[in-house]
């Protein structure tokens, strides 16, 4: 009588044991699919960067380095032309680049952390870090980080650009605009400055009692882990650091020297693709500072107006807090871009899929916006243009 109940049962785990040996080799064989059209895919999207940037380096209009991922899957990483032309180093994904005004983002998330731990307030005037600083009473960190203060931008001021390859204590650099009338109202409207930026470190270092260089290393770059970033030093030696170059009547040369002091936290940081790429996986978390005033970083804006905007763009774009926000092929994104003499950057986020775009290059008139807009329509699929002959 068992034997008789026994069987019934066996044939029981018997269909169980092959439904689910089924099962797996559905699954099995359902990820390979998936695995295979990713590699594909990956495999076209190579192939298409590849063609659309030699296309630029042949025409003598990009060197760099590119690198592209997507949901957390890295697509691109590549380095193309030359660190240095002179020795014909090439490019590659830890050359080092001056990274222009990518370096605002990092201000203002140093302004935020300070602001989490109750060290300061984005409505504060700035009266109370800087005392004597006019119209200070007027002006509030926010307008600092949403370039809306009115305070004239020092890098356009003849005597800024005539000192730009000496040191200047932040001190010394904010004498060179403090006392410039405003250009309007703060909170009034939007026009870049870099003078804001300046004020920002200022203010960085005075609240955490550190330099703005160490307030970094120990508070962003190291947490994340970011070992080729950091403040630049024209005299340091530095191991993989890219030589910048411009175009002047028609001819390629050496950029020219300016101090990294004159620029400071608006543009004094060098970095490579796949630092910038630890900066972008970080703020999808909580690392660096809470998701609450994570949000602050990308909400808080003012609109930018149409005259003001790049490339003939149409959307709406407002300035957040050292980023710039807007839509690329229907899709949200925060992105900036930095100059810096022989060097031109820009970083793309489209976080609502997941993508990040980032383009590092030691030509200063490097089209990277354009760049950028391009590769993003190449991972979407949509329609982009190889670059015409002159």
């Amino acid at each position: 009588m068992q034997i008789m109940n026994s069987f019934p049962q066996k044939i029981f785990f018997a269909v169980i044991i092959l439904l689910t040996a089924i099962i797996a080799s559905i699954f099995i064989y359902q990820r390979k699919e998936l695995i295979m059209k990713f590699l594909n895919n990956k495999k076209q999207i190579e192939v298409q960067v590849d063609e659309y940037i030699n296309a630029y380096e042949k025409k003598g209009q990009f060197s760099g380095a590119i690198f592209i991922a997507k949901n957390g899957n890295i697509l691109v990483n590549k380095g193309y032309g030359m660190a240095n032309y002179e020795l014909d180093v090439p490019n590659n994904p830890q050359t080092k680049f001056m990274i222009g005004s990518i370096t605002k983002q990092f201000t203002a998330m140093a302004i935020m952390q300070l602001s989490q731990k109750g060290l300061l307030d984005v409505n504060d005037p700035i009266a109370n870090y800087i005392p004597d600083y006019p119209n200070g009473e007027k002006i509030t960190i926010h307008h600092l980080l949403t370039n809306s203060s009115g305070i004239p931008n020092y890098t356009e001021l003849p005597e800024a650009e005539e000192k730009q390859s000496l040191y200047f204590s932040l001190e010394k650099l904010i004498e060179v605009f403090k006392n410039k009338p405003l250009e309007f109202t703060p909170g009034e409207k939007y026009n870049y400055s870099n003078s804001g930026y300046i004020l920002l470190t200022y203010i960085i270092e005075k609240v955490s009692g550190k330099s703005y260089e160490e307030y970094l290393q120990e508070n962003i770059l190291k947490p994340l882990g970011m070992e080729n970033s950091g403040y630049a030093h024209h005299e340091n030696v530095l191991k993989n650091r890219a030589s910048g170059y411009s175009m002047k009547d028609e001819t390629f040369i050496n950029a020219d020297y300016i101090d990294p002091s004159c620029a400071s936290g608006a543009g004094a940081l060098f970095s490579t693709v796949e630092d910038l790429y630890l900066w972008d996986r970080a703020l999808y978390t909580e690392k660096l500072i809470s998701k609450e005033y994570l949000n602050k970083i990308f909400t808080s804006k003012i609109k930018i107006p149409k005259e003001n905007r790049h490339y003939d763009a149409q959307e709406d774009r407002h300035y957040a807090y050292g980023w710039l926000m807007s839509t690329l092929l229907n899709h949200a994104c925060a992105s900036h871009g930095g100059v810096f003499p022989g060097f031109h950057s820009y970083i793309e986020r489209c976080v609502d899929k997941d993508l990040c775009i980032i383009v590092l290059s030691n030509f200063d008139f490097a089209p990277v916006e354009k760049i950028s807009t391009d590769l993003a329509a190449i991972v979407f699929g949509k329609p982009y243009q190889l670059p015409k002959d002159f």
